[in-house]
């Protein structure tokens, strides 16, 4: 998945961002909206992350969101 899916498909993967990032509130994730720039600084806020570290993070739970949609996709 990359960043463009993930804000076309937010309404649906938001929850998972919410168990990767317990600590996001129900407003952090509606400013977020599946954007990547909001998400890395929610993170540094939230998490005490550096911008860098939350740029990676970010960017690496996106990648694996593709290997969890296709696993989903083959369990139905």
């Amino acid at each position: 998945m990359n960043w463009d899916q993930v804000e076309g498909k937010w309404k649906q993967t938001k929850g998972t961002f919410r168990e990767k990032w317990g600590k996001l509130t129900d407003d952090d994730l509606e400013v977020i909206a599946g954007k990547r720039e909001q998400l890395v600084g929610r993170l540094q806020e939230r998490y005490g992350y550096a911008r860098e570290e939350a740029e990676k993070q970010a960017d690496a739970f996106v990648k694996g969101l593709s290997e969890q949609v296709k696993a989903a996709k083959a369990h139905h």
